[in-house]
């Protein structure tokens, strides 16, 4: 048995609770974990909220981190004993222990703890494919990301700073601009006291960004359309604020022949060998000391309900874990 916290039926933070669950033994291609400790991510609140149907009851999560207690058939890059991280679909992370998918499951260094190693898959490869993966990103190019402060964004300040990219940063407060920064951005914008579109203007000679990553949504989708230079690439990654309405692609047309695309980490690591080479370029840059896991807020399992309530409220820096 293993205690999890489940949902139900969709609703708030109060929809959690907190169950004993059946494990089991792995069968072909799968490993039972036990968890060390569990990521938090904004697509957990999606997910709880319905806005991500799930087919309920089930276990929330997508990443954590622990030692392997046994290897399915046909598993051979992992044995009982390792230790491992992963981030992975379907939820099921938050838990002390489950049966699933060995996939996507990643040998975790020595160099790297078990609560690092939560607080940093499902960030970190979201991390690595939009550098990596996504669109051309040059040494000397400039990138608008949008919430600069967060668990993502920590991360990709510091990789931008790692290849000389110019990252230019938004953030709600001038203490998360002030950490954007020591983060390795370049520079990072207040939008609750400046107009963002207009300062990236400014910041660039009204030329405008190569990229823009913007995991906000609806809110920030048409300033950053024009924060962008001609030929420029919008990613969007995420709809903090809600989804991005409807439009027309002549828009894109009209605002200087611009790329958008919609990408989800799941769809990058879907292929075993791709999620592995992806989950040690992270690795290398955290054990060389260029992304730095900064975890600013713990959580008990059982408390869950209040790790929520501090994301949603956008009180949280950094990564939040919570401990099985």
């Amino acid at each position: 048995m293993a205690k999890s916290a489940i949902i139900e039926a969709p609703g708030g933070p109060e929809a959690f609770k907190i169950v004993d669950l059946d494990v089991g033994e792995p069968g072909p291609g799968q490993i039972r974990i036990r968890h060390h400790a569990c990521g938090l991510n904004f697509i957990d609140v999606y997910q709880r909220m319905g806005m991500y149907p799930l087919q309920l009851p089930h276990a929330l999560g997508m990443e954590a981190a622990g030692v392997v207690e046994a290897v399915g058939e046909g598993v051979t890059h992992l044995k009982a004993g390792d230790r491992a991280a992963y981030a992975a679909a379907p939820p099921g992370a938050y838990t002390q222990a489950r049966v699933m998918s060995a996939a996507q499951v990643c040998p975790l260094p020595d160099a790297i703890s078990f609560d690092e190693g939560a607080a940093m898959m499902l960030k970190g490869l979201t991390t690595q494919y939009l550098f990596r993966r996504t669109t051309p990103i040059a040494k000397g190019d400039t990138v608008l990301f949008h919430a600069a402060a967060g668990g993502v964004g920590l991360f990709a300040c510091q990789w931008a700073a790692s290849e000389g990219i110019r990252l230019i940063g938004t953030a709600g407060t001038d203490e998360k601009c002030a950490l954007a920064v020591e983060h390795g951005a370049s520079e990072c914008i207040n939008y609750r006291t400046e107009d963002w579109a207009a300062r990236v203007q400014d910041l660039t000679d009204g030329k405008g960004v190569d990229v823009v990553m913007d995991a906000v949504g609806a809110d920030t989708f048409e300033g950053s359309l024009d924060s962008l230079k001609p030929l420029g690439m919008m990613i969007s990654f995420g709809n903090a604020s809600g989804p991005v309405p409807p439009f027309s692609v002549g828009l894109l047309a009209q605002k200087g022949s611009l790329k958008i695309t919609r990408p989800t980490v799941f769809t990058h690591i879907a292929d075993h060998d791709t999620c592995q080479q992806m989950a040690r370029d992270l690795f290398d840059k955290v054990t060389s000391g260029a992304v730095k896991i900064r975890i600013d807020q713990r959580f008990a399992l059982e408390d869950v309900a209040d790790a929520h309530r501090a994301l949603e409220a956008r009180k949280t820096t950094g990564q939040t874990i919570l401990l099985p």
